[in-house]
């Protein structure tokens, strides 16, 4: 899977503002709304946060990838968004979480979602990609780190 065909500079959000868990999601649904990737910002909202308090998507390294499965998107939408300083999203590893991909993905579709989530994991490994991204400040900048 080509990210160039899901990440799109409209959905990367290089200044997260939110505090808490919660309000990420919002702040991410928000953005995906506004850009009209989605025909319900409720129903994509809550599919997001009831995949959460099953079991946390903060994982390791400063990685969070909050997703959800819903009929509120067509096709698999992703939004890549930035809190330097971190916040806490109940990761694995203990540690904040900095880097946040949300996925939304149909109901009844799931090939191409657990595609990018692996390419994107990979490149998520790479410890020097992840600097330049909690470095990066503006959309460009994070867009060409993706996918150069």
């Amino acid at each position: 899977m080509n990210l160039k065909k899901v990440l799109t500079k409209d959905l990367i959000l290089p200044h997260l503002k939110a505090e808490t868990k919660p309000a990420v999601i919002e702040e991410i649904i928000d953005l995906l709304e506004q850009s009209g990737k989605i025909k319900d910002r409720e129903t994509a909202l809550k599919a997001v946060l009831t995949r959460e308090q099953k079991m946390s998507t903060g994982m390791q390294n400063g990685i969070a990838i909050p997703h959800g499965k819903t009929d509120s998107v067509d096709h698999l939408e992703a939004v890549i968004a930035i809190k330097p300083e971190g916040i806490d999203f109940d990761a694995l590893d203990g540690q904040p979480s900095s880097i946040f991909i949300l996925t939304l993905s149909p109901a009844n579709r799931t090939g191409p979602h657990i595609q990018f989530l692996a390419e994107i994991s990979k490149l998520l490994g790479d410890p020097q990609l992840r600097e330049q991204l909690t470095k990066a400040r503006t959309v460009d900048e994070i867009f060409n780190i993706l996918t150069a």
